[in-house]
C-alpha cells in the first residue's frame, strides 16, 4: 500500500500534519505517538497500540507509548532475548504478523492478558535507521486475520513514527 493508497483507503489520513509536526517540533514523542495511534486507528481498527524502545545490548524493550496504560503502561518493558520473536523482529528486523490465539500463545509470555483484552491478531513492525533497531511499533485487533493492506498501513506508521523515538532518545541523554 503506498501513501497514496492509504490516504485513499482514510482521506482523512492526511489531512492536517500540524499535530504531527507540532509534536516533533515540541520534542513530544508521546503526543506524536498518540496522533499516529488514532490516525491508524482509522485504517487498521486496532484496539491496542504499543510503541517499544529497543535496548540493543540487552535485547530488551521498554514501552514509550500504550493506547491502553491500564493494562499495558508506559515504562513497562519485556526481554526478548533468547526469543523467535525477538530474533524475526529485532535482529532480522521483519514484520511479524501473529494471527489468532495460537500464534499469540507462542510468541508472547503475556499471552492471556492479550486474550483477555479480546486481541486476536498483532502486527509488530520494527523501525529500524541506518540498519539500526530502534524499536517496535505495535497493533493489535480483535480480527483474527491480517490483511496485507493492514500490514502495509502497520509499517507506514512505523516509518512514521521514527522522529519520536529520537526524540525519545534524546531526552534519555539529556
Amino acid at each position: 500500500m503506498s501513501m497514496t493508497s492509504l490516504a485513499a483507503a482514510d482521506p482523512a489520513f492526511l489531512d492536517d500534519v500540524t499535530p504531527l509536526s507540532a509534536a516533533c517540533a515540541h520534542g513530544d514523542a508521546p503526543a506524536l505517538f498518540a496522533e499516529l495511534d488514532r490516525r491508524m486507528h482509522r485504517s487498521l481498527g486496532h484496539l491496542l497500540c504499543t510503541v517499544n524502545q529497543l535496548d540493543a545490548g540487552a535485547l530488551r524493550l521498554h514501552r514509550l507509548y500504550s493506547s491502553n496504560p491500564e493494562a499495558y503502561p508506559p515504562g513497562g518493558s519485556k526481554a526478548k532475548a533468547g526469543t523467535d520473536w525477538g530474533r524475526h523482529v529485532l535482529l532480522e528486523q521483519r514484520v511479524f504478523v501473529g494471527e489468532g490465539e495460537a500464534a499469540i500463545a507462542q510468541s508472547f509470555d503475556d499471552h492471556a492478558a492479550i486474550v483477555a483484552l479480546g486481541l486476536r491478531s498483532v502486527i509488530n513492525v520494527p523501525v529500524v535507521l541506518a540498519g539500526d533497531c530502534l524499536g517496535t511499533v505495535n497493533f493489535l485487533m480483535a480480527d483474527a486475520r491480517v490483511t496485507d493492506a493492514k500490514i502495509e498501513a502497520a509499517r507506514w506508521a512505523a516509518l512514521l513514527a521514527l522522529p519520536g523515538f529520537v526524540l525519545a532518545a534524546r531526552a534519555r541523554v539529556h
